[in-house]
């Protein structure tokens, strides 16, 4: 599969505004943008204080200096009592370090965790783990237990947990003891700068978003990296240097009047994306994306599409082309929390299998955490995906003043 990542910096220089698009055999796939209105929260780490803690709920509110207080789990709470009970595992008052992992969404705050977790390029480092992981793509079953054994003894002298992500795969030990060395030593930066500042301060910012692109997605499947930005394209070829240095020639410095969204078609899928709830299929199908504030409904329907195979057939075709488009589609639109899929009935246990596998597989490559349901007796499944900034819509559009959001206007008959 190629791979290209098309930067934008600076389209509206009032706000400071980068995008960012990756596009897999030229088809857009993951589409990220970076307001910079606010400052960007997600994975920071902060010096929190314990405002009150609500047993009832087995949560507690945490003062970050931000305008709303960041919620904190009992689950997400390190501690040296295990009982689960929230009241004999932090006071009101003390101060934590804590980590968001799930930004301000709608009149929600953040929500933050004291299981504080540092990325890296190979890997994750947990600091209050025990377990080591392995990213599910890594299928070589050799390859997982080389890299366990590797880290399993590099982890002899060294606290905590880690997964090995996906970028790890043939790379030698070396490299991994250095990242492990990196990773460490960032961590006892962090607990010395937990000490020295004053509470609601941050103690560690995460990379900006373009480098966490570089970070996340760099592989050798990506062929191009083309950046619309003199200054970002500097910023980036010094930071592949370092990190990259074998895909330095991947980096280009993009100089044609044409925008590059333009060139590369991108502004015109953007533009689908945020006037119409309505995807057409290229077999004359189509799907309908309805987006609530925790729920999204995704129904599926046949259109145009004509055969001259049977209604099962045709209802299995649809599903299966239906399954790639919603799949690329929640990614491209950053649907997350509960989604409920309303398929085109099939009546053979086989068919429905075969569209729920193939859900599954259209999923894989998605970087949130997915959970898929079996079809359920109505036709429908249910699935979960993880969220942790707005959506994609909620991010660039505002509440229609006349509709409240409705989407619709009264008919005549309302005023006679």
């Amino acid at each position: 599969m190629e791979k290209k990542v098309i930067i934008v910096v600076n389209i509206d220089k009032s706000m400071g505004e980068t995008k960012v698009a990756v596009l897999e055999n030229g088809k857009l796939f993951d589409l990220f943008i970076d307001m910079r209105e606010s400052e960007k929260l997600l994975n920071n780490i902060y010096k929190g204080r314990v405002q009150n803690i609500v047993p009832a709920l087995g949560s507690a509110f945490v003062d970050i200096g931000l305008s709303k207080s960041a919620y904190l789990s009992v689950d997400d709470i390190v501690a040296q009592c295990d009982d689960k009970n929230i009241e004999n595992m932090i006071l009101a008052g003390q101060d934590i370090i804590v980590q968001v992992y799930k930004e301000p969404i709608n009149n929600k705050g953040p929500k933050v965790t004291m299981n504080i977790s540092l990325p890296g390029r190979l890997l994750v480092y947990m600091p209050f783990g025990n377990n080591i992981g392995v990213s599910k793509k890594i299928r070589n079953k050799q390859e997982c237990e080389r890299l366990k054994d590797i880290v399993n003894k590099l982890k002899r002298n060294v606290a905590g947990g880690m997964i090995i992500r996906t970028g790890a795969e043939e790379v030698e030990e070396t490299e991994i003891k250095n990242e492990v060395s990196y990773l460490t030593k960032l961590w006892m930066s962090i607990v010395k700068e937990f000490k020295n500042v004053k509470p609601t301060d941050v103690i560690h910012k995460d990379l900006c978003m373009v480098f966490q692109i570089i970070r996340d997605y760099f592989s050798n499947d990506v062929t191009l990296m083309h950046i619309d930005s003199r200054k970002e394209f500097n910023d980036v070829v010094d930071f592949v240097k370092i990190v990259f240095p074998e895909f330095i020639d991947r980096i280009m410095l993009y100089d044609s009047k044409t925008p590059i969204f333009e060139a590369y078609g991108i502004e015109e899928e953007m533009d689908k994306l945020l006037c119409s709830n309505k995807v057409c299929l290229n077999s004359g199908g189509y799907i309908i994306i309805q987006e609530a504030e925790s729920l999204c409904a995704i129904d599926v329907n046949s259109g145009k599409f004509t055969s001259k195979f049977t209604q099962e057939e045709t209802a299995v075709l649809t599903n299966l082309e239906a399954s790639e488009e919603i799949a690329r589609q929640l990614r491209l639109r950053n649907i997350g929390g509960i989604i409920v899929i309303d398929f085109i009935d099939m009546k053979k246990h086989a068919n429905r299998r075969k569209v729920l596998s193939k859900l599954r597989e259209a999923t894989l490559s998605d970087k949130a955490k997915i959970k898929i349901w079996p079809i359920t007796k109505l036709g429908l499944i249910e699935m979960t995906r993880e969220r942790k900034k707005k959506s994609l819509f909620s991010l660039l559009s505002n509440t229609c003043p006349a509709c409240q959001g409705l989407g619709f206007v009264f008919s005549k008959k309302r005023y006679n």
